[in-house]
């Protein structure tokens, strides 16, 4: 299927890039009926809608004109949720309207907003930029929407989700209101329809995503691992399929950091991305991984939206995703536009069940297995030794001159293994893993909820588990009631230690100093074995009987058959007659406690000479002046009652004590009323 037709410039600009064959939501774009309309389209990412809404906007931009004119205010404004994805529209942009002599400006958070208002100020035909960063520069008056023809949300979804609803719509009350809205979205919820009936006109629908073509040309691949073997699966799956460029995901910049340690000291090129990491150190990171120079990337996922790596055919899970949105998103990065790629889930055991709920709600079939061995390698290392260009390329007459004098010298196995130890030496060495076998198929979790009534359920620890094993073996742990043992954490404990799942437990019992459970018979014998490694917190696991009272006729964990031939010498403890000694009696001697008179001391009595104290007249100084010496106008004080302070002192209301207040007498120093009209004698 060829593409619709476009003007000469774009058709020798995909030309170029070897775009033949249209995707789903390019044709569905550039259909006639949505020439000039409002669109509302749902893609998932990874489905070329860069290349349709840039196609999409052409007609609207440039008229009848095959080239712009002379660049003075923009007249398209393409907003994007995350500074890569936005810095990736421009880098399409820029092949895309290469013929056409358009200039193409972004603006993002992390960059210089000088640079970026010069260059705005020199003129430009499209704006590419981030909500926040484009706000900002509307607000200061250097971004000129006058001349807007068209304005496009992609992923308006994660735009939401990130908390630009306030920006985008400041943006859009704020463009002017004849312009051609596109708003992409990889999900169509009830805010994006309420945004797309508020700032469209007349919008025409587009559904272009489909849950099953989204997956078409991704291979998902489930791996049972070991807790402990994270890291060594990571570095088997990236030489297992030695893809030119991988994107490994971890949920925290801890996580990213400690894994980009191990797979640098590994031999790998390999660059990371997170959040605390600037703009420059971004671009820097990727700009590596599309030179070649580094083929693999740790990140997180807010680091890694919106990335588009020409090679990158691999992506690895090395934590598990928090939904099945993200799953699907992070898979996204490889099988682009065509392109086949490999998305590998790492599971160990105590994941497993999560990981079956995610994929089931994405509706992908995984293929199950486990990480690939180090032989699993070295085949593969065969085949591409021989397809290597090393051997495939023909040789020079100086290789070959050579070539004869080591043979004259050398046998030709020798120099075959030189040149095998030379490939080797060139690549990182493969990690041994544990293998973990599939115990129980794969839950189907699409039928919804256990319906069973919760009294009837029997899946709770302390009795018998759903689906438990018949034949089982019984193990101990080192702590009881006394160190509050309880299944909640003693099981997840038992998983993580013996790389189990809790249906291969059975019955639980807690004692007061231990606790006695019971394991799957299939797997006991590989339990035995990890349990002896050094545990956390100090916690013991070892084998046991079964207990008293319960349990009859299991049995308590023994060495396997292949193990129990080898016959080891007995010897019979030889018994020695222990000789008897007589304990010899010794006659204490007594001793009586010798009395002895304590001498008295007789205290000596001194006379206390006696001393007159001196007498001082002290001065009298002159009495202050008594209530009756102060003039006729000033209101008389009654007499102070025992216990009562001063007139001198205030109380809290700041008026002096012996005033007027609230339940007290009305007149002080009598319970009588104060005389009406008369004055006090003095």
């Amino acid at each position: 299927m060829a593409f619709p037709p476009t003007r000469p410039p774009f058709a020798r600009a995909l030309t170029e890039r070897e775009y033949n064959d249209p995707t789903p939501v390019q044709t569905a774009v550039l259909a006639p009926d949505a020439a000039t309309r409002d669109l509302l389209v749902s893609a998932q990412t990874g489905s070329g809608k860069t290349v349709a809404f840039g196609l999409a906007i052409a007609p609207t931009l440039l008229g009848d004109a095959e080239t712009f004119e002379r660049a003075s205010a923009p007249l398209a404004l393409i907003v994007a949720p995350t500074r890569e994805l936005a810095l990736q529209v421009q880098r399409e942009f820029e092949w895309l309207y290469k013929h056409t002599g358009a200039r193409i400006v972004s603006c993002v958070g992390g960059m210089d907003p000088r640079q970026e208002r010069r260059q705005m100020a020199e003129g430009c035909h499209i704006v590419v930029g981030t909500p926040g960063r484009l706000r900002d520069h509307l607000e200061r008056g250097n971004l000129k929407i006058d001349a807007l023809k068209a304005v496009v949300l992609d992923e308006a979804d994660e735009m939401l989700d990130l908390g630009f609803r306030e920006d985008l719509e400041f943006i859009l009350s704020t463009t002017p209101a004849e312009r051609r809205t596109l708003l992409f979205s990889a999900t169509l919820p009830r805010e994006i329809v309420a945004l797309a009936k508020t700032y469209q006109r007349d919008a025409m629908r587009i559904a272009a995503s489909g849950s099953e073509r989204s997956h078409a040309d991704i291979e998902y691949r489930a791996m049972r691992i070991a807790s402990h073997d994270a890291e060594h699966a990571v570095v088997n799956v990236l030489r297992f399929f030695e893809s030119p460029g991988a994107l490994v995901f971890c949920n925290t910049r801890d996580a990213v950091r400690h894994l980009s340690a191990i797979l640098l000291e590994r031999g790998f090129y390999t660059v990371s991305l997170s959040g605390e990491l600037s703009q420059g150190e971004r671009n820097h990171a990727l700009q590596a991984l599309r030179d070649g120079r580094a083929r693999v990337c740790v990140a997180t996922d807010v680091a890694a939206r919106g990335i588009d790596l020409p090679n990158l055919n691999l992506v690895i899970h090395f934590d598990l995703p928090n939904d099945a949105e993200t799953l699907q998103h992070r898979s996204g990065r490889t099988g682009r536009a065509g392109r086949k790629g490999v998305s590998v889930l790492l599971i160990p055991p105590a994941r497993k069940r999560r990981a079956e709920s995610l994929l089931s709600i994405a509706r992908i079939q995984p293929v199950w297995g486990g990480a690939p061995t180090p032989d699993d390698i070295r085949k593969l290392d065969q085949d591409r030794l021989l397809q290597s260009p090393l051997i495939m390329e023909p040789a020079q007459e100086d290789d070959l001159a050579m070539a004869d004098i080591l043979l004259s010298q050398r046998a030709p196995r020798d120099i075959a293994a030189a040149l095998v130890r030379v490939y080797r030496s060139q690549l990182p060495a493969a990690e041994d893993v544990a293998e973990v076998a599939a115990t129980q198929p794969a839950r189907d979790y699409s039928k919804g909820r256990n319906t069973q009534p919760r009294h009837e359920r029997s899946d709770r620890p302390e009795k018998q588990p759903f689906n438990a094993p018949e034949n089982t073996v019984w193990f101990r742990l080192s702590v009881g009631r006394d160190k509050n043992a309880d299944p909640k954490w003693l099981i997840p404990e038992i998983c993580r230690q013996g790389e189990i799942t809790k249906r291969e437990i059975g019955s639980i019992r807690i004692f007061d100093s231990e606790t006695k459970f019971e394991v799957d018979e299939k797997v006991a014998v590989k339990f035995a074995e990890l349990i002896q490694r050094p545990t956390k917190g100090g916690i013991f696991i070892g084998p046991t009987e079964a207990p008293g009272g319960g349990g009859g006729g299991k049995k308590s964990w023994s060495k396997p058959a292949g193990q129990s031939q080898q016959d080891t010498p007995k010897y019979d403890k030889p018994k020695f007659d222990k000789p008897k000694f007589d304990k010899p009696k010794y006659d204490k001697p007594k001793y009586e406690k010798s009395k002895f008179d304590k001498p008295k001391f007789d205290k000596p009595k001194f006379d206390k000479p006696k001393y007159d104290k001196p007498k001082f007249d002290k001065p009298r100084h002159d009495a202050k002046p008594e209530h009756r010496d102060k003039p006729h106008g000033e209101k008389p004080r009654g007499e102070r009652r025992h216990g009562e302070k001063s007139h001198g002192h205030k109380t809290d209301g700041g008026k002096p004590h012996g005033g007027k207040r609230p339940g007290s007498a009305p007149w002080h120093g009598s319970n009588k009323k104060p005389p009406t009209g008369k004055k006090r004698p003095h």
